[in-house]
């Protein structure tokens, strides 16, 4: 019996004779340019969801996670239109950097800084999201010796959690951020210290499609950031909510609808706390913004038969694309969107299981899924492939063919 998969985002089409078009050029042509297996990101779509987003959230800055994906001509083309780029690694630095990203709108968050990576961030001027005491403790060392004085935020661990998220990053015991209620001591240290106090981080899960979840969650967030403010006797310059807007990846899934979740912030927003009066808010985003936009393309090399089933094999796999082999995060494993792009649109007449090259099982980017005929030199498209792709997965695993990455539209 087949798997569903998911559904293939809106922006994708076929041209007359059934070929994939991204960005409006054909699959084959792109890949005639730099060969399979490859991503391609339109940054037209990347350019319609920041729109959507600056449309339904009013006076909130709009944050780029780069981790989500670091691609240079992304980066740069994204970095162009928001108002603050987000770091979690020393490299992710210098890339945001390299791109042309102000340090002033910088900031750097991750559990485990080297010193080496908040002597460089102090020294170009960014800001560090603390992640502990003993974090900032070593970054008024540094600015000590440097002769530079640290820009500091603390991120905040909440006590509470984003219901039904992806991947919980609050609420209980966690490597992230300080305690909330440690945090308004933690201010007074950097404070006193001659810091320069640049506000709040607070993230408290990721891919959330359910706009309540999401609008509740924020709703405890800018009350959570009043209350340390209070105790603490300062307000913060920024309130980051954090983001956690979700993209459908699996059958039944349905787009978060942010004009709900944008109308909601506006009233929180214009309720709250005096101490927050002159505060700004950000919402820091990576997946939603670029996830949608990107297509994985493979070349079958094999068709073969086994005990009754059919499998395409490609010169792509996990290596590339973990996230669509189930290998990244999924407890029970469910299909992207996948379509054979050579015969993109046309009806399906059989099942097939699509896998990679690698000698493992778990090699997989589509189970017993429904496709066009297909096999040795058709072409396979795997969506939702401009987040958490080539950026999260083991280039490295067996040497394999590295995949390329280009940019169409924009």
């Amino acid at each position: 019996m087949s798997k569903p998969m998911g559904t293939i985002p809106a922006g994708f089409a076929a041209d007359a004779d059934g070929m994939l078009l991204v960005g409006g050029r054909r699959a084959d042509a792109l890949v005639a340019q730099a060969d399979t297996p490859m991503f391609v990101y339109d940054l037209a779509l990347i350019d319609r969801r920041i729109r959507d987003f600056r449309a339904a959230f009013q006076d909130v800055d709009l944050h780029y996670a780069i981790k989500a994906n670091s691609y240079q001509p992304v980066l740069r083309h994204v970095a162009k239109q928001v108002d603050g780029l987000d770091v979690a690694s020393g490299g992710e630095l210098r890339l945001a950097l390299g791109a042309g990203g102000d340090p002033n709108v910088i900031s750097f968050a991750g559990p485990g800084k080297r010193d080496v990576e908040l002597e460089q961030a102090i020294a170009s001027g960014i800001t560090l999201n603390c992640e502990s005491e003993g974090e900032a403790e070593r970054a008024f060392a540094i600015g000590d010796r440097l002769g530079r004085t640290p820009r500091l935020a603390v991120r905040v661990n909440p006590d509470f959690e984003i219901k039904g998220s992806g991947m919980r990053m609050g609420g209980g015991a966690k490597p992230f951020g300080v305690d909330a209620a440690r945090v308004p001591a933690l201010i007074r240290r950097i404070r006193s210290a001659g810091a320069d106090w640049r506000g709040f981080h607070i993230f408290a899960g990721s891919q959330a499609l359910d706009p309540a979840a999401l609008i509740e969650a924020q709703r405890a967030t800018v009350a959570l950031a009043a209350e340390v403010s209070q105790a603490a006797g300062a307000a913060p310059p920024l309130v980051n909510l954090g983001g956690g807007f979700g993209i459908p990846y699996f059958n039944g899934e349905r787009p978060l609808d942010i004009g709900a979740v944008g109308a909601a912030l506006t009233e929180t927003l214009n309720g709250r706390h005096a101490i927050l009066a002159d505060s700004r808010f950000a919402i820091e985003l990576g997946r939603w913004l670029v996830g949608e936009a990107g297509v994985y393309l493979t070349r079958i090399v094999d068709r073969k038969e086994s005990h009754g089933r059919t499998f395409l094999i490609t010169d792509g796999g996990m290596h590339h694309q973990l996230a669509a082999s189930g290998n990244f995060g999924q407890v029970i494993r469910r299909n992207y969107p996948v379509a054979i792009a050579s015969r993109f649109g046309a009806e399906p007449d059989e099942e097939t299981s699509i896998v990679g090259c690698l000698c493992t099982p778990l090699d997989r980017l589509a189970d017993d899924v429904m496709t066009p005929r297909a096999g040795p030199g058709d072409l396979v498209a795997i969506f939702l492939a401009g987040a958490y792709g080539l950026s999260a997965s083991p280039q490295a695993f067996l040497a394999q063919h590295p995949a390329s990455e280009m940019v169409v539209g924009g």
